[in-house]
């Protein structure tokens, strides 16, 4: 039974939430998880987004040009190389040397959705290290807590 009232249980209707999500939406959407190793490095699990209609969270970084990707999903699984475009309007990244060749000859890029890839090397910017130090501070606090009350 579904529990909030303002959330379609339609196909149809999903299906045409997810298609004419505006870009803000569309950037929570195209998430990926993290490597093993980034995941311990920077204890990330949970990032939170506020959207208009309320709180999501996600336990996936949100992926950007320039992050290193694995392909672990589908034929080029294995392979691995650096985002050269997020392309939100398709649900797709393009990652360098990820082509097919078209019958006229040309190599154009290789769209590939990013729940496919795992990252296994953020570009870190002003923005992301803030997200990551309060990420790691609300941690920090909670563990406190939980350890205060024990």
């Amino acid at each position: 039974m579904k529990t909030n009232p303002n959330v379609s249980s339609s196909r149809r209707k999903a299906r045409r939430d997810h298609f004419q999500a505006p870009s803000s939406i569309r950037r929570n959407i195209m998430s990926a998880p993290l490597s093993k190793e980034l995941r311990q490095q920077y204890n990330v699990r949970i990032l939170i987004f506020w959207l208009g209609f309320g709180i999501l969270s996600i336990d996936l970084p949100v992926i950007s040009k320039d992050d290193e990707v694995q392909i672990v999903r589908g034929t080029n699984k294995g392979r691995e190389g650096k985002v050269t475009s997020v392309y939100r309007l398709k649900y797709q990244i393009h990652i360098e040397r990820i082509t097919r060749e078209k019958t006229s000859g040309q190599s154009v890029p290789l769209g590939i959705h990013p729940s496919n890839v795992v990252i296994t090397k953020l570009k870190l910017d002003k923005d992301r290290e803030n997200i990551l130090e309060r990420i790691k501070a609300g941690r920090e606090l909670r563990t406190k807590g939980k350890n205060a009350s024990k």
